[in-house]
């Protein structure tokens, strides 16, 4: 029997691959991954195009009871559905790794993510470097990952893609400390956070990297109908710039060809949309 991880894309329902819904259609049971990102399609829609009722895997459930999964696909054929691509984050490599241990056959179907997709932008893909990851400043947490990614990457011409923290029904450290199971509602941050961060960030390391007048990127709902790209200083994302509903993600520009730059012109705002982000 077989443990199909497959990529469901960035949009709706209908972005699963050919080979990804004749597989979810073999299967006995199917799982959903619903806390490494999220689809703009409900859950409800999901069962309904694949014609299999959804099982939502936790993260507690694919980090603490990920053999209850595996177990499962010992005797028959179990889907494992992902946003975005299969190996987008390393969660699905574990579960891809603890199934070989147990001798399941694994077979993985891929699909676009956010790394593909930015190429929308007009950058090019192969001058991107490190991906790093902007997370809530929660009680003062503020690591220096993102402005040392940033400033490796500028320092070799090359962009940097920052993915922007998503929480999903989690219960706080706090509440976790005292031993409560008590989780927030979900939250999903934004470009204009993201640039809040990182500007707490030059204000911490003081090496003259970032400033209001930086030229970024912002992206929103890749590879959706309502996706959104805008080129404008982080000041514009700050006092002016409304991005919509999630998912966001930031782009820090490293060297930029004239081809490039003649791409991003049409992501220029022509005017400011007054709307709190």
């Amino acid at each position: 029997m077989t443990l199909y991880i497959i990529g469901l894309g960035l949009g709706d329902e209908k972005d699963i691959t050919v080979k990804g819904l004749e597989a979810v259609k073999r299967c006995s049971k199917v799982f959903l991954e619903h806390y490494t990102s999220v689809l703009s399609s409900s859950v409800e829609n999901l069962s309904k195009f694949y014609e299999k009722d959804i099982i939502i895997a936790s993260r507690d459930m694919v980090e603490k009871d990920a053999d209850n999964i595996l177990e499962d696909a010992k005797d028959k054929d179990v889907a494992f559905l992902v946003v975005g691509d299969v190996f987008g984050a390393t969660t699905h490599t574990d579960i891809f790794l603890r199934a070989k241990e147990k001798n399941i056959d694994v077979k993985v179907i891929h699909n676009a993510s956010i790394i593909n997709v930015v190429g929308a932008t007009g950058l090019e893909l192969y001058k991107f470097g490190k991906t790093t990851s902007i997370v809530f400043d929660d009680d003062g947490w503020l690591p220096d990952t993102p402005y040392k990614v940033i400033k490796m990457n500028k320092t070799n011409g090359l962009h940097t893609l920052c993915l922007l923290d998503i929480k999903t029904a989690e219960t706080s450290k706090k509440d976790m400390l005292k031993g409560k199971d008590n989780p927030k509602d979900a939250r999903f941050m934004t470009v204009k956070k993201a640039c809040e961060i990182l500007l707490k960030l030059e204000e911490k390391n003081k090496e003259n990297l970032i400033d209001e007048n930086l030229m970024v990127i912002g992206v929103a709902r890749m590879g959706q109908e309502t996706q959104k790209i805008i080129h404008a200083s982080i000041k514009d994302f700050l006092e002016s710039v409304y991005m919509g509903e999630p998912l966001h993600s930031l782009i820090i520009p490293g060297n930029l060809h004239f081809v490039e730059e003649e791409f991003l012109e049409q992501y220029e705002i022509k005017e400011k949309l007054k709307k709190e982000n």
